[in-house]
């Protein structure tokens, strides 16, 4: 790859991650990595609050402080965990729920608006280019929960993402 195409891209890759900044600090009064907890519970109800912190990218403590933060906000709750007592899954409150669809909406208007000057061949070509890379940044499971902490279930099952594909073959 020459210098200008990877200069390129990486300033798309910064423009883009600003914009989806952007969209998603102003949901539900909450910061980036209170949004990533949103659209991540909104996929992985009851969560236990170590698996909400790899996903994320939290220490425990801080994944605490901010599950407090967010169940002061009325956006989540903590319940007790059906296979373990001691331990606490989190929940999204109906209110919560709401503001993580928000999150997951406004995070396909971003990308939408940013690739609306491409013809639906060029997006094509976007989308081919883009499964292989993905699959390439997938080291292991954490990482490739991480990767996905914001995205649409709805539109990328498992079955046909190229991130989850590429998490049992690491393991080959």
């Amino acid at each position: 790859m020459d210098d200008r195409t990877a200069n390129l891209f990486a300033a798309l890759v910064v423009a883009l991650s600003d914009e989806l900044e952007a969209g998603n600090t102003h949901v539900a009064g909450q910061s980036a990595v209170g949004t990533a907890a949103l659209a991540t519970l909104l996929s992985a109800p009851g969560a236990r609050v170590d698996a909400l912190g790899r996903v994320i990218g939290l220490t425990g403590s801080g994944t605490v402080r901010l599950v407090d933060r967010l169940v002061a906000a009325d956006l989540v709750e903590r319940r007790r965990d059906t296979t373990d007592q001691r331990a606490v899954s989190l929940w999204l409150t109906e209110q919560g729920r709401a503001a993580a669809t928000e999150v997951v909406t406004r995070r396909r208007e971003v990308v939408a608006r940013v690739l609306a000057p491409l013809s639906e061949d060029q997006r094509a070509v976007v989308a081919e280019a883009v499964e292989p890379v993905l699959a390439h940044l997938v080291k292991d499971r954490s990482r490739a929960d991480r990767v996905c902490r914001f995205c649409d279930y709805s539109v990328c099952p498992p079955a046909d993402c190229p991130v989850e594909r590429s998490v049992p073959a690491l393991s080959r």
